[in-house]
């Protein structure tokens, strides 16, 4: 059987890995920095370099995962909010030319999405949704092992959802208030500036006020998606959100002041799978082999 490459294209590194497309075992992988801050043509050379190290002669085709508003099925990214310089780039057929494979585009948290609804968290559940929260705020919806979308392909940024419009924790010219503003782990640094280490912002006493602030605003989050989408599971992934595992019980307390009352409650999980971001990308590729 053919094997299906996976690339997963981050605020902080690139991943890749190929797998096995009947058993999904994989078979190599490579991590590297996505040195956001430089031009996104050389962003676009890593991805490609990486690519290019793990093809073998019976790759069949890539999937890749981006951070960000991608145009389906062409496979154009309009917009990358946390890597700039990527307007309107045609990746996937950019991809195709210098690949010579068949290549299919998708937002990353789909990727991720999908690939836990398949073989992680939410297997066996019909509605799967996940939430990243890393670099910035990302979301999947999948249905019955099917991603949603949307009419352009742009369904589930969650990270663009309002959560506070012009209240916003930190000074600020965008008074957007958007979820990302308040939960990414860019927006913790920001919220509490005395936190030496990521891991200080969950756990510990340098940022103990800012704890059941996260916790309340990630269960307003969740509850609007709950009467939005009804999901079996919420899954959540990235550095911040595998961080909230311990607090899991508490955002569930949460959540039952701001759900409708009598509104049944999903499951709240974090990601099982490590590499959910390639698997899910090279799941995406099974469209094109």
């Amino acid at each position: 059987m053919p094997s299906l490459l996976g690339i997963d294209l981050g605020g902080t590194k690139i991943a890749a890995a190929r797998y096995d497309a009947t058993t999904w075992k994989m078979q190599d992988s490579v991590v590297e920095d996505t040195c956001a801050g430089e031009s996104f043509s050389k962003v676009l050379q890593r991805i490609v370099a990486r690519a290019k190290s793990l093809i073998v002669k019976d790759t069949a085709s890539v999937g890749i995962g981006v951070p960000g508003f991608v145009e389906r099925p062409t496979g154009i990214i309009r917009t990358l909010p946390n890597i700039s310089g990527a307007e309107n780039v045609r990746l996937k057929s950019h991809m195709e030319e210098v690949l010579k494979l068949p290549v299919t585009v998708d937002n990353d948290v789909t990727c991720f999405t999908l690939a836990e609804a398949l073989r992680g968290a939410g297997n066996g559940l019909s509605i799967v949704v996940g939430i990243t929260m890393g670099t910035g705020v990302g979301g999947g919806i999948v249905i019955d092992g099917v991603p949603y979308h949307g009419s352009h392909g742009f369904a589930a940024e969650f990270g663009h959802m309002l959560l506070r419009p012009n209240d916003l924790p930190y000074p600020t010219e965008d008074r957007r208030g958007d979820v990302e503003q308040f939960l990414s782990g860019s927006a913790f640094a920001k919220r509490c500036t005395a936190a030496k280490r990521p891991e200080e912002y969950l756990q510990g006493e340098v940022c103990a006020f800012l704890q059941p602030q996260v916790f309340e605003e990630t269960a307003q989050l969740c509850a609007s998606l709950i009467h939005c989408l009804d999901p079996d599971i919420i899954v959540f992934g990235g550095s911040v959100g595998r961080a909230l595992k311990p607090h899991l019980k508490e955002v569930e307390k949460q959540l039952t002041h701001w759900v409708y009352h009598g509104t049944p409650l999903p499951v709240l999980a974090v990601a099982r799978l490590k590499d959910a971001g390639t698997l899910g990308a090279a799941m995406i590729a099974e469209e094109a082999a």
